[in-house]
């Protein structure tokens, strides 16, 4: 009886080996499925189907993903590893899965992310790493990571992201950021920056709730003015931006003068002075100035005009006083020759 049974189990063992179906999984040829949910599994099963497109692996206790642990199934599209005991990430543990479009890591223990984790996953559209114990985040995703329309982070341990790593990624659409500890410090405000950018162009994300410092706390970062801040360095992107027009401004100008000589060249790279900023107090004062010189001139007009109207009425009064009796007497004398004839 246990010979009979021992053969039946292997009978059975062999059609799912022969059939790339898992032990222990369901297998849904026609979705091209593997479901493996809720197995106690403690590794990603081998002998995957090379047709198959979605794994699902949530609810297992798998600690670690080896860098070949897909190798049989690269035409993967989703891939569910939740609610796992996924610690760390190798550098490249999804080398091959070109065509893989939704990855769910949430629920996890992971702390680290490497800049090169998702750097073989050209066509990925949804990462999702909430609830992890991630701290901090590269400076980018991945050389290949450009097509990521949706990006949680949610439920971490973050206290800051760098603008860098979210303008790399123009095709974001939503990208959610709660239950984090952000620092709202000069260090997220590149973030800010970037996060108002994305919203008015469309973009959909949550809130950005400070946990530091005390004054701050439980502020949305959008809230916050940009006066709150004082004066910030530059940040990272900045610097990289300003890093990158500065390298091509030079390339431009050693182009344009390559045929002066030394001494041009050496004028060329004296820095150039700052505009100088706006001051508030010499703003008034010219207001002040400009009012004032206004003023002087209203007056010495509002004093000419005066001036030549007195003129004038001088004037008139002396013709009325001086040329009128002359006028009369010149009439009368005019008057007797006419005056005679009549009589």
């Amino acid at each position: 009886m246990k010979g009979t049974l021992a053969l039946i189990s292997s009978v059975f063992l062999l059609i799912e080996v022969v059939s790339g179906c898992p032990l222990r999984c369901l297998c849904h040829h026609y979705s091209k499925t593997v479901d493996c949910r809720n197995q106690g599994l403690v590794e990603v099963p081998s002998q995957l189907s090379v047709q198959t497109q979605i794994l699902l692996l949530s609810n297992n206790r798998i600690q670690k993903i080896g860098q070949r642990a897909f190798a049989d199934a690269l035409a993967l599209k989703i891939l569910d590893l939740s609610n796992n005991s996924i610690s760390s990430l190798s550098p490249s543990p999804f080398q091959g899965l070109r065509h893989l479009q939704i990855l769910n890591l949430t629920k996890n223990f992971i702390e680290y992310i490497d800049n090169k984790t998702f750097s073989s996953l050209p066509h990925l559209k949804e990462l999702d790493l909430s609830s992890n114990s991630i701290v901090n985040l590269p400076g980018t995703l991945g050389n290949n990571t450009g097509n990521i329309t949706l990006l949680s982070l949610k439920h971490n341990k973050l206290q800051k992201v760098d603008r860098l790593l979210l303008e790399l990624l123009p095709n974001l659409k939503v990208v959610l950021f709660k239950g984090n500890s952000w620092q709202c410090t000069c260090q997220v405000f590149g973030l800010k920056l970037w996060l108002e950018s994305f919203l008015y162009r469309g973009g959909i994300s949550d809130a950005v709730i400070c946990s530091t410092p005390e004054n701050r706390k439980g502020k949305d970062l959008l809230k916050i003015p940009y006066e709150m801040y004082g004066i910030c360095p530059p940040t990272a992107s900045e610097v990289h931006r300003a890093s990158a027009l500065h390298h091509n401004s030079e390339s431009t100008g050693s182009q344009k003068h390559a045929h002066h000589n030394g001494d041009s060249s050496h004028s060329h790279c004296e820095p150039k002075p700052k505009p100088r900023p706006v001051n508030l107090r010499h703003a008034i004062a010219t207001v002040v100035i400009t009012g004032v010189v206004c003023g002087i001139v209203c007056l010495m007009m509002l004093a000419a005009a005066v001036y030549g109207c007195a003129y004038a009425a001088i004037t008139a009064k002396y013709h009325r006083e001086h040329l009128a009796p002359g006028k009369e007497k010149g009439n009368l004398e005019g008057k007797e020759p006419f005056e005679s004839l009549l009589a």
